[in-house]
């Protein structure tokens, strides 16, 4: 899209987003950089953008940098900081490490942002703004200015600290059951209906074989894996320990680069690529339902994703006096 362009949508619907409610957590604010940053969705628009020209797959990596952020200790950043010395941080976690990426892109963001207008924009914010952005590009709707009585509140801070122990403990694994991921969301606060919405996020991006492995071999005693598929990820993913484990697959097997709802028919086929994706259709009547909806609606899911996404973002976050606004993103100032 020509910035021109670009910049008369977003002047558009702020003009729109003027006469509704805000945000649902009152202490963000989606016009927070109106007056501070005001070109900030137009700079995360085109950086996000030439990355996901040049590799589709960052769309995936952005959306779940944001993710798991949000769930280890709320929204704040600190997924992003950089071990050193004696401390280690959330990046070097079991589910994070050799598995995040997407930093550099975010080190794009923030350099530009610096030099437009330093000192503003938090690194969590960027977060939150380029998971949405990478949805639109991909296909889906953003929810930076939904509208509607709807919108991404900003204003977040950066956390001083990360947790490895925290991102080990709050990080959904691939191998969990329905209770136990509904349980893990229900601890950030979000409910089953989220838990299924945002599984979608699984239309995009990839997973290396040692996240599904256990399913590939084993599943297919218990008929809950499609024969075909199963073989197929088999003669890609070996059975030895070690060997061929950071071997990547797509997490949906129809459209990969497009954020679409096909997540949710490869789920009836039963060809969910993680235990904890399969999980969501033939176990529960709720999860069943839902997932038949999303299906029969497309429009259904890309609003309750966006929703779900709003939901997400507001976990905990920093605010007013509260940590800081970082100016390179993978360090404490």
């Amino acid at each position: 899209m020509a910035p021109s362009l670009y910049r008369v949508n977003i002047t558009l619907t702020i003009l729109t987003m003027l006469l509704i409610s805000s945000s649902a957590n009152k202490q963000l604010d989606p016009f927070f950089y109106l007056n501070s940053c005001p070109q900030v969705l137009y700079i995360v628009h085109q950086v996000v953008q030439e990355a996901i020209e040049k590799e589709p797959r960052m769309g995936a990596s952005l959306l779940r940098l944001h993710f798991h952020d949000c769930f280890v200790n709320g929204c704040d950043g600190s997924v992003l900081l950089d071990d050193n010395g004696s401390f280690k941080g959330e990046k070097s976690a079991g589910p994070n490490m050799n598995s995040l990426r997407g930093f550099d892109v975010v080190d794009n963001i923030k350099s530009e942002l610096e030099s437009q207008c330093p000192g503003v924009v938090s690194c969590a914010d960027i977060l939150a703004l380029a998971a949405s952005e990478s949805v639109f590009q991909l296909g889906g709707i953003p929810w930076n200015f939904l509208g509607n009585g709807l919108a991404l509140g900003l204003g977040r801070r950066d956390a001083r600290t990360a947790s490895q122990a925290a991102a080990n403990k709050s990080l959904p694994a691939p191998t969990l059951d329905l209770n136990g991921l509904i349980s893990s969301f229900k601890n950030v606060g979000l409910s089953k209906h989220d838990l299924i919405v945002l599984s979608g996020a699984h239309t995009i991006g990839q997973a290396r074989c040692i996240s599904f492995k256990n399913r590939v071999y084993n599943e297919t005693k218990t008929k809950t894996i499609d024969n075909t598929f199963a073989q197929t990820l088999q003669n890609y993913c070996p059975s030895k320990s070690g060997k061929g484990d950071n071997k990547l697959a797509a997490l949906d097997i129809s459209t990969p680069d497009k954020f679409d709802n096909s997540y949710y028919a490869n789920l009836v086929d039963k060809k969910g690529l993680l235990h904890s994706d399969q999980q969501l259709y033939n176990t529960d009547d709720m999860t069943n339902s839902i997932v038949m909806k999303y299906i029969q609606d497309p429009f259904a899911f890309y609003l309750d994703f966006a929703v779900s996404m709003i939901k997400m973002s507001e976990i905990r976050p920093l605010v007013g006096d509260q940590g800081e606004i970082r100016e390179n993103c993978r360090k404490p100032n």
